[in-house]
Formats: C-alpha cells, structure tokens, sequence
C-alpha cells in the first residue's frame, strides 16, 4: 500500500520534476545533451500542468463522463453509497476538506427520499499517519446534516476505491441490496463507478464535487501558473493512473 502510494507520487508534475531536473544538472557534465533534455523536460512538465487552461481541460475529460444532475432527477434505489476522501476526524473533532461536498451531497439525496439507507464507506490511512477511520466522522456530518443514525450503516474498513466497493458489496448484499446510487467526487466517478460494477452492483453515478470549469476572465490569468491549476492536474493524473491500473488488474 505505501509503495503504491509513493510510485504514484512520482509521476505528479511536482515530484516529477524534482526528480529529472537533478538528474540532470548530475548528468551535464558527462552527458550534456541528455542532462539538458532531463531539465527542460521536467521544468516544462511542471509549468504545463500549472496553467488553468491545460489542467482545466484535463479535468473535464474525466468530470464530463458523467454530467451532473439534481437530486431530483435522479431514480430511487435502494441505498445511497457515498465514498470517502472528503472528511476526517482529528483530535480538535471534524475537519470538512475540499472533497466533503460528496456527504452534503449524500444527505440531500437522502432528504429528497432517493433512498432510505446512507452506506458512508471510508476507514484509514495508518501508514500515512491517518489514526481515524472515516466513516464515523462523516456520520458526524452527515447527521449534522438532518439524516438519522437508523438511516447510516458504516464501512470503516475500506483503504482504496477497490476496498471501497469489495466491503460495501459485502454489507449491502447482507441486506439484499442492490440498486444504489454511488456519491463521490466526478474526477473519481469514472473509476469508482466500473469498479463497483466489476463487482455486480447495479450502481448508478450522482457525481458532485465538479471542479473542472472552463477558465474565465481576464486571458493572461488563465495562462499564468498557479498552485491549484497544479494541484488538480494532479489529482487527474492520478484518476487516469488509477483506472489504468485497476483495468490491467481486473478490478473495473
């Protein structure tokens, strides 16, 4: 699991370049040419993937997969399984990130009586210095929310999309449920959604969290870098990396 995450760090733009552009500046004494290709490379990698228009651009063709829709529009099912990734438990108590729009999201679904059960699946990240599962803390929220504890089931187990949907499948057949709607980020909708249905759950995508807008104003701003334009590029790349990944091992 900690390797997995550390290889994947290094494709990200940022780490990326740390790594070619020292490399590099090692190399340019003995192969010059090389080492500086390895720092144009790297230094141009970082800058693209900075821009909004690029990473904007990259975003969407995740997030346009599945468009986004009201609570209202879409069909009843059975239970609302909502991912986690977006809130966390601390010593202080709750900590809402970017991500937590999937519970708020869960919750309306909820009060718009799409379902009457709420499966909330996420657990922790001990290697990574995660010492609270997820799912409690957004059962926290979630009742802050207006939905009922008899209306929760939890999953606190769950490391990776892939546990995500093997422990939910689990429970939700213990129920004989079937029929869900799936919460999560739409950056992270394509691969969960064919991971959970690799897994013969009839789940039907309720994206939130869309980010990927079209870059607006002034035309110099949307071509200057800037660290969230980065930051997103990298959380794309690691979707793409992710489905990869779970297509050549079966999983989606």
């Amino acid at each position: 699991m900690l390797l997995s995450k550390i290889l994947t760090q290094l494709i990200y733009p940022l780490p990326l370049c740390l790594l070619l552009v020292p490399m590099g500046l090692l190399m340019r004494g003995r192969w010059p040419r090389l080492g500086v290709m390895l720092c144009v490379f790297g230094l141009g990698w970082l800058l693209l993937w900075s821009l909004p228009v690029p990473s904007s651009a990259l975003g969407r063709t995740l997030e346009q997969t599945f468009p986004q829709q009201a609570e209202a529009d879409l069909p009843e099912a059975d239970a609302i399984v909502v991912l986690g990734g977006g809130v966390s438990r601390n010593s202080w108590g709750i900590d809402l990130k970017p991500a937590a729009d999937r519970v708020w999201f869960g919750a309306r679904l909820y009060r718009a009586g799409r379902a009457p059960l709420v499966l909330l699946s996420g657990g922790c990240l001990e290697e990574l210095g995660y010492d609270w599962p997820e799912a409690p803390a957004m059962a926290t929220f979630l009742h802050d929310l207006g939905v009922p504890e008899s209306a929760m089931l939890l999953e606190s187990e769950s490391r990776t999309t892939r546990e995500n949907a093997l422990y939910s499948e689990k429970l939700l057949r213990a129920r004989g449920i079937n029929r869900v709607l799936l919460v999560t980020s739409a950056l992270h909708m394509p691969r969960a959604l064919a991971t959970f249905r690799k897994l013969g759950i009839d789940a039907i995508p309720a994206p939130t969290d869309f980010e990927a807008e079209a870059p607006s104003g002034n035309w110099l701003m949307r071509w200057l870098p800037d660290t969230d334009s980065l930051d997103f590029s990298s959380r794309a790349m690691k979707e793409y990396l992710g489905m990869w990944v779970y297509r050549i091992r079966g999983w989606a």
